[in-house]
Parts: structure tokens; C-alpha cells; sequence
């Protein structure tokens, strides 16, 4: 069966291991996804992101590491897909609006791939808001 929304899969998968305090969970791989994860990593949200091929099942496979604070909060304290398969949201550089007063990012897939809100804005580039992740 196929899936619909595969990054909002991904998403919420990384929300129910955050709250669940695991330490490494497992998507489904795309380059996209691997993309939005690396993402996440370079910005601090996440450890480390790496494909790997399991054994014994067909396809490969995102291991993250999910990031967490001192006292074992998680990094993450929130995700939201904002344009989904039924409504594509998209924005220009100069419409990209801030997540929690700046204490958050966007994601946007842009022509020049996909770019946090700040990189987006510098280079002058929209495109469609992906997430925002706070």
C-alpha cells in the first residue's frame, strides 16, 4: 500500500519518538527525506541521520538519532507539516514567515533544493513550505 503524505510520516514519526524518549528511530528512505533530515541535524535538532540497508527486509532505511537536552527533554518541541498533498502552501523570499518569533525554523523545498527559512530568504528564493520545527 502506498503512503500519502510520506513526510508527514517522517515527521510524526520523529514527534512519537521524541515524546516516547527513544534514542534512534527508523523511517522509510527518500531522498527527501534524507534531505529534511540533514536539514534537522545541521541545525542542532536532531544527532545524526545515516541510510542504512536492514537485513532481511527490501528497501533501505533512515536511522536518526533523536537529540535530547541534560534533563532528558527532547530538543524538539514541536513539528508541523504546513503544506500537505490537499493544499501545497507556497511562499516567496519575501513572505516566509518567522516560527515562534524566530526561535524556530521552515523548511523549503526551492529550486535550489531544500533550504532552511534564514538560507532561503538570504538567497533570495521561495518555493513550497515543507515543515516548521520549533
Amino acid at each position: 500500500m502506498s503512503m500519502t503524505d510520506p513526510i508527514a510520516d517522517m515527521l510524526t514519526r520523529i514527534r512519537n519518538g521524541c515524546q516516547a524518549r527513544h534514542k534512534e528511530i527508523d523511517v522509510p528512505w527518500s531522498r527527501l527525506k534524507e534531505n529534511i533530515g540533514r536539514l534537522l541535524a545541521e541545525e542542532g535538532y536532531l544527532l545524526e541521520v545515516r541510510r542504512t540497508k536492514p537485513k532481511g527486509r527490501a528497501g533501505e532505511v533512515l536511522k536518526i538519532q533523536l537529540r535530547f537536552g541534560s534533563d532528558r527533554r527532547p530538543v524538539i518541541s514541536g513539528l508541523k507539516r504546513v503544506s500537505r498533498p490537499g493544499r501545497r502552501v507556497y511562499v516567496g523570499s519575501d513572505e516566509i514567515p518567522p516560527v515562534r518569533r524566530g526561535l524556530g525554523i521552515s523548511l523549503i523545498s526551492t529550486p535550489k533544493g531544500i533550504l532552511v527559512d534564514r538560507r532561503a530568504q538570504k538567497e533570495g528564493v521561495g518555493g513550497e513550505l515543507l515543515c516548521s520545527v520549533w
